[in-house]
């Protein structure tokens, strides 16, 4: 999947991969499942859902999911993330802008309401002014 020689082919691909990992979402309570999908620099996806929880504080979003998981794996450097949820729009909330900001401030973020209408928007236009401290990574 090159992002870079084929944005809106990537970004279909990712989305893709994004609604089939919303059918693992773990949403009793509201009943929306979100689905995720972060393409790291070295070309590998990680999926991710959102993980609801009876103490509403202890949910993940499908996003930081997404990032943790990579995260865990070693991966350090990411290039785009499709956020996928039925019949809406699934945009990421704050926490998961200020989230992805501290790893990939010029990350772009596929949403849309289906892979024929998709939007590609940089993390600037969702998190116009991101907090980063500076530190050893």
């Amino acid at each position: 999947m090159d992002f870079k020689k084929n944005p809106k082919l990537a970004a279909m691909q990712l989305y893709e991969q994004a609604m089939w990992a919303s059918d693992n979402a773990y949403a009793p309570y509201s009943k929306f499942k979100v689905g995720a999908a972060l393409l790291a620099a070295s070309g590998e996806v990680y999926s991710g859902v959102n993980v609801e929880n009876s103490s509403y504080g202890a949910t993940i979003c499908a996003e930081r999911t997404a990032f943790v998981k990579a995260l865990s794996e070693g991966e350090r450097k990411f290039i785009a993330i499709a956020v996928y949820a039925q019949e809406t729009e699934a945009i990421p909330c704050g926490i998961c802008r200020q989230f992805m900001y501290e790893f990939a401030p010029d990350i772009k973020v596929i949403t849309g309401v289906s892979d024929a209408d998709l939007n590609i928007r940089s993390l600037d236009e969702l998190l116009p002014i991101g907090f980063r401290l500076e530190g050893e990574k």
